[in-house]
């Protein structure tokens, strides 16, 4: 016990002690510059405003400025914005982030995605126009043709052409409504032959 006393005064403890205490404060300095070194510490990139960039130049810019990128899938379809253009982009433009930092994009498609043609044939047109609203299409114009059913949905056209519940169109397309005038096809003809 006393042995154990005389080594805690003893010289080569504190040389030790010291010893390790220097290694120690080594070790932490070179592990703070390696630290610095490798997460480039006080340095920054500035994110670019990339907002309406083709993917292209965006691809150019995110390059040269020492950034990676990630094209998220794309948004709705903007038609103030050009297509395949950079909608939105995380972190926004003006912040401040590490070299090699991950931006991601949302970017326009190439127009609008395709919606289902609901069934509103002998609908009424006040109901089809809704329907046809509720998916994103919209009413033209409306042609009465002879038949019964005044105001009764017939028949539908997309420029110009015939159009089935079912076919997919553009979203925010306009077709046109062939409804009933209420009258019974071929009865003017009728009427004008007994004349």
């Amino acid at each position: 016990m006393k042995n154990f006393f005389n080594f805690l005064k003893s010289k080569t403890l504190l040389i030790q002690l010291g010893l390790a205490l220097v290694a120690i404060l080594v070790l932490v300095f070179v592990a703070l510059q390696w630290l610095k070194s490798t997460t480039n510490h006080g340095e920054f990139v500035e994110v670019p405003d990339f907002s309406k960039m083709s993917v292209m130049e965006m691809r150019k810019t995110v390059e040269e400025t020492g950034l990676r990128y990630q094209v998220l899938d794309s948004s709705n379809y903007n038609p103030d914005y050009p297509r395949f253009s950079i909608l939105e982009q995380n972190p926004p433009a003006g912040n401040k982030v590490k070299a090699n930092r991950k931006i991601y994009f949302t970017v326009n498609p190439s127009g609008y995605k395709k919606v289902s043609v609901p069934d509103i044939i002998q609908v009424t047109q006040r109901n089809a126009t809704s329907m046809l609203r509720a998916v994103g299409l919209d009413v033209e114009r409306v042609t009465y043709i002879d038949e019964l059913g005044k105001d009764m949905v017939y028949n539908m056209k997309f420029k110009g052409k015939y159009v089935k519940p079912g076919d997919r169109l553009p979203k925010t397309s306009k077709v046109e409504l062939i409804c009933g005038n209420g009258t019974i096809p071929g009865s003017a003809r009728v009427k004008a032959d007994s004349q």
